[in-house]
């Protein structure tokens, strides 16, 4: 089926009107801005490692997503 361009108001008003708008996005270029993963690499002590992973296995997620949420937490913390 060969999408066709509609115009913003059009598209608000399928919105408003509860359609389903799936048909009328380009999903394949769909971008979360500021959402990009960069690699970095961190040293821990070994102490810290071994925190982390008990956290992660009482938790049942991965040592990683730990060092997110903790990083992201006290980073939300600070007043700029």
């Amino acid at each position: 089926m060969k999408k066709t361009s509609i115009t913003a108001a059009e598209f608000d008003q399928l919105f408003e009107d509860g359609q389903d708008l799936n048909d009328q996005l380009d999903l394949s270029k769909m971008e979360r801005p500021g959402l990009k993963a960069r690699r970095v690499s961190v040293d821990f002590p070994e102490w810290m490692v071994e925190e982390l992973d008990m956290v992660s296995k009482r938790l049942g997620v991965t040592r990683q997503s730990v060092i997110k949420v903790f990083i992201s937490d006290k980073l939300k913390e600070q007043k700029y």
